[in-house]
C-alpha cells in the first residue's frame, strides 16, 4: 500500500507561536486529522467489524471489574480461624483469588474463547482453553499465597519496621520475575524455537547489528496452537533477553514487513524499555507496599481480602499513566523501525495487516482508550508513516 501525500497546515492564521497552548493545541489538531485521514486506510467494513468485536468486551471488561470488587468486598465480611499465621497466610490468598477466578469462568470463557472462535480468532478447544486458565491461575495462586504469607510473617516479626523489608522483597522479586520469565513462565504456555530459515535469520542479525543492538537468537512461538492473531515482542533482562516471533507472524508477513516489525522490537531494546518497564513494576511494588502499611499497619492473614481491594484500587489510578507511558514507547519503536528500515510502504503495510490480523479497534471510545490501550490506535500509527508523527 502507497502511503497518500497528507494535506498540511496552510499556516494563515498565526497565533502566538510562543504560547505552550496554543502549541499543544496545534499538535493535537494536527494528530487528530492525520489520524483520521489515516482512517481511509480501512474500509467500512473493517470498521464495523472491529467495533461489533470490541464493544460488547469494554462493557464485560467493566463487569468482570465489579465481580471481582465484590467478590473481595464479600470476603472481607468473612473469617475463618485454626489454621494458624501460616496456614492463615498461605489459605486466605488461594481461597481468595480461586474464588474470582471460579466466579468470572463464564465470563473468561465468552471473552477468551467463545467469542474469539465466533470472530475466527481463536484456533483452541475448550480444554485447550482451560489448561491455559488453569497454570495461569496456578501461578498465580502460588506467587500470591508465598508473598502474603512473607508480608504477615514480617508484620509479626518487625510490627513497626516490616514495610522495609516487604518493599525491598517485593520489589527483588519482580526484579528476579522479569530475568526468569521468559526461560521459566513463558514455556508453560508456548514452545519456542530459532527461525530456522537460515538466510532470513541472518538478515534479521544483521539489521539488528546495524542497530547497535545485536541478538544471538531470533525466536519463533508456536502461537497458531492459540490464536489466528500475529505478533512480536521482546522479553527478559540480561542473558534472558529475546525477541520472540509469533508463527503467524511469520506465515502471514513478507520479508521487507518482517524485518520493519524487528526494527520495531530492536526499537524497544535500543531505548531500555524493558528494563524501565521492570522498574517501573517495582516502584510499583513499593507503593503497594505503602498503601498496605498506611490502610493496615501490620498484615494479619484476614487482611488479604482488603489488601487485594487496595491493590486493584491502586491499580485503577495508576492504569491510565501506565497506558499512556506504555503508548509513548511505543511510538519511540515505531519511529525507530522507520529510520532503521526507511522502508515507510512496508510500515503502512504491516500496520494495517496486524490491525485486520488482530481485528484491533480502530476508533474506540476515549474511556478505553485512556485506561486500555498500550498501543497506539492503528490510525495513529499509520499517520507516522504518512509524513507526520503522532
Amino acid at each position: 500500500m502507497r502511503a497518500r501525500p497528507i494535506l498540511r497546515s496552510s499556516g494563515g492564521c498565526r497565533l502566538r507561536p510562543q504560547s505552550p497552548s496554543i502549541c499543544q493545541c496545534r499538535r493535537d489538531l494536527h494528530r487528530f486529522g492525520y489520524a483520521v485521514l489515516s482512517l481511509l486506510d480501512f474500509s467500512q467494513e473493517d470498521r464495523e467489524r472491529a467495533a461489533r468485536y470490541h464493544r460488547p468486551l469494554y462493557a464485560a471488561v467493566g463487569l468482570r471489574l465489579l465481580i471481582v470488587l465484590a467478590v473481595f468486598g464479600a470476603f472481607t465480611q468473612l473469617s475463618f480461624g485454626g489454621l494458624g499465621w501460616l496456614g492463615g497466610a498461605l489459605v486466605w490468598p488461594v481461597v481468595v483469588l480461586a474464588s474470582v477466578g471460579i466466579v468470572c469462568l463464564p465470563l473468561d470463557a465468552w471473552r477468551g474463547l467463545v467469542r474469539e472462535r465466533r470472530f475466527g480468532l481463536s484456533t483452541q478447544t475448550a480444554g485447550g482453553w482451560l489448561a491455559d486458565r488453569a497454570k495461569g491461575e496456578a501461578v498465580e495462586l502460588v506467587l500470591a499465597a508465598l508473598v502474603w504469607a512473607v508480608a504477615v510473617g514480617l508484620g509479626r516479626a518487625l510490627p513497626r519496621w516490616w514495610p522495609v523489608p516487604a518493599a525491598a522483597g517485593l520489589a527483588l522479586l519482580v526484579l528476579v520475575l522479569s530475568f526468569v520469565a521468559p526461560v521459566v513462565l513463558e514455556p508453560l504456555f508456548n514452545r519456542f524455537r530459532p527461525l530456522d530459515d537460515e538466510r532470513l535469520a541472518a538478515e534479521l542479525r544483521a539489521l539488528a547489528d546495524r542497530a547497535g543492538v545485536p541478538v544471538r537468537d531470533v525466536l519463533v512461538a508456536d502461537a497458531s496452537r492459540r490464536t489466528t492473531r500475529t505478533n512480536a515482542y521482546v522479553s527478559g533482562l540480561g542473558p534472558t533477553r529475546r525477541v520472540v516471533v509469533w508463527d503467524t507472524l511469520l506465515a502471514e508477513a513478507d520479508e521487507r514487513e518482517l524485518k520493519l516489525i524487528l526494527a520495531h522490537e530492536l526499537g524497544h531494546r535500543r531505548e531500555r524499555h524493558v528494563l524501565q518497564g521492570t522498574l517501573l513494576a517495582m516502584a510499583g511494588a513499593v507503593a503497594a507496599v505503602v498503601v498496605l502499611w498506611a490502610a493496615i499497619g501490620a498484615p494479619a492473614p484476614g487482611d488479604f481480602p482488603l489488601a487485594a481491594l487496595l491493590f486493584t484500587g491502586l491499580e485503577l489510578v495508576a492504569l491510565p499513566a501506565m497506558a499512556a507511558t506504555s503508548r509513548r514507547w511505543e511510538r519511540v519503536a515505531d519511529r525507530w523501525s522507520l529510520e532503521l528500515t526507511g522502508d515507510r510502504d512496508a510500515f503502512a503495510r504491516a500496520h494495517v495487516s496486524l490491525a485486520r490480523k488482530n481485528l484491533s479497534d480502530l476508533d474506540p471510545p476515549r474511556l478505553a482508550y485512556v485506561f486500555l490501550f498500550t498501543h497506539p490506535t492503528p490510525p495513529e500509527r499509520l499517520a507516522l508513516a504518512e509524513g507526520r508523527g503522532v
